[in-house]
């Protein structure tokens, strides 16, 4: 804990040093090469704005640096060959990556307009190559935002050339020159391949990029959320009553997260690997108990069952990080406790104290951070509710209404959502689906009569088969 302050100074020091070192790169590029110096002047005001618009930190200054400097180098080497058509240059493929790393629409529109400004500088001044990659840029970007599979990927490439190819022909409306030998050769069948560059490109590079910039993208929640995992295997083996609590809670705080318009694929795949430490004793926790057989914490005492269900959180992270889990999913594993009380053990201890003895509520509560996000926030209350409505002795669609508030209600109360910003119109959407969702998973069922031999009931039997044929409702189902 000590050390953690230094850490972190430690870290935005060198992002500052790496931001730095990139301007200084791009300036005496560009004075090398004979290239406008107005490039690192645009590169310093983007900078500008978006420490005042989106409160950069250093780290995404540094990784926008990166993506722009690429733009730069690509321009340079294309330079070095007359013969090389610069409508080849993919230039668009870098707005569509910031959507990708980024999932910021706003960001990649500035990123666009500024890789698009700089190439065109770089490329001879050319006003009109700046508007199609401009727009070549946009329209890939708003294609491939929130995109989940390979395809849509190669779907926006088509998209880019399309809109490349419809900007050069209201850049030059005259038939005559579009069918010249030398122009489809030297900017149409270029313009057409450069979407597909694009999309190629980002398919080829993303999984670098998302290690370099240590982010998820939607592909790598996707991977994560495949069974095949080996860490959600073991899940599956090992504790398999905390892996149906977990899925039910993906099942929740993804719903609940699109009711808000958070990111639903991170809740999702954030609450299959919540409870990863239950692993280590999954016999401690009620949902991998038997049935009517003992439990555990009986035999123990409330402080040392404390511990157990403590160090849960801190095992996980362990398992997290030996598995090589990105942050951002090893960030579920503590946030979705926060700074909770474990409000069982704490009343059991009270009542067990000696007269006058001091029990510290500090003792019982997790060590935290309290939710940081909304999807951390949603997996919370998620979790919550779905423990507490399996715990009902009747789950009633009243009852269970009535607890799912009780229980967000309880979290709000004691601070749990104070770092998260959810507002209270969102609180209110998060408890109306997990309400909608846990009411239609409880939901009753139809007795069906037992089926009695003889024959007086053969006979009634064949005669009602005789009047109707076989329906749905002739075949035994769990509803």
């Amino acid at each position: 804990m000590f050390n953690q302050p230094k850490k972190i100074k430690w870290n935005e020091a060198g992002l500052m040093l790496l931001v730095s070192l990139l301007f200084l790169s791009v300036y005496f590029f560009c004075m090398v090469f004979h290239y406008s110096l107005l490039i690192p002047l645009i590169l310093i005001f983007i900078g500008i704005h978006l420490s005042f618009i989106k409160k950069a930190t250093f780290k995404m200054l540094a990784q926008l640096g990166l993506l722009m400097a690429i733009i730069i180098v690509a321009c340079h080497f294309a330079n070095q060959y007359p013969d090389f058509s610069h409508y080849l240059l993919p230039v668009s493929a870098i707005a569509m990556l910031t959507v990708l790393l980024f999932n910021d629409l706003h960001l990649a529109v500035l990123v666009a307009f500024s890789g698009s400004l700089i190439a065109s500088m770089m490329l001879g001044d050319n006003y009109e190559m700046m508007v199609i990659f401009f727009l070549g840029g946009l329209t890939g970007a708003y294609v491939v935002k929130d995109t989940r599979t390979r395809g849509r990927l190669l779907y926006a490439g088509f998209l880019v050339s399309a809109v490349n190819v419809l900007c050069l022909f209201l850049f030059t409306p005259d038939w005559h020159i579009v069918l010249k030998s030398g122009y489809l050769k030297e900017q149409l069948y270029p313009l057409i391949a450069n979407g597909i560059l694009a999309s190629l490109f980002i398919a080829a590079t993303l999984k670098v990029f998302e290690s370099l910039f240590r982010v998820l993208t939607n592909f790598s929640l996707l991977e994560l959320a495949d069974f095949n995992q080996p860490l959600l295997k073991k899940l599956i083996i090992e504790a398999p009553g905390t892996y149906h609590h977990s899925m039910v809670v993906s099942n929740l705080a993804e719903a609940a997260a699109d009711a808000i318009g958070a990111n639903g694929l991170l809740a999702r795949v954030g609450a299959y690997y919540h409870d990863i430490g239950k692993m280590t004793h999954p016999e401690y926790f009620t949902e991998n108990q038997l049935m009517g057989g003992s439990n555990k914490h009986d035999e123990l005492e409330p402080n040392v069952s404390r511990l157990v269900i403590l160090n849960h959180v801190k095992e996980g992270m362990e398992l997290a990080k030996k598995y090589k889990l990105n942050q951002a999913i090893i960030d579920f594993i503590p946030q979705h406790h926060g700074t909770g009380l474990i409000y069982y053990f704490y009343q059991k201890t009270i009542e067990q104290s000696q007269e006058g003895e001091e029990v510290l509520e500090s003792n019982f509560r997790y060590p935290g951070p309290k939710p940081q996000t909304k999807e951390t926030a949603i997996t919370m209350l998620a979790d919550s509710s779905e423990g507490s409505t399996r715990a009902l002795d009747e789950q009633t669609p009243q009852s269970i209404e009535e607890t799912v508030r009780k229980v967000i209600n309880n979290k709000f109360i004691d601070g749990q959502l104070d770092e998260c910003n959810l507002t209270l119109k969102e609180i209110e959407k998060i408890s109306s689906t997990f309400t909608r969702i846990l009411t239609s998973m409880y939901h009753g069922r139809i007795k069906y009569p037992e089926k009695k031999n003889g024959h007086h009931n053969r006979k009634s039997a064949d005669k009602n088969s005789a009047q109707h044929s076989p329906s749905q409702e002739d075949h035994p189902k769990d509803h």
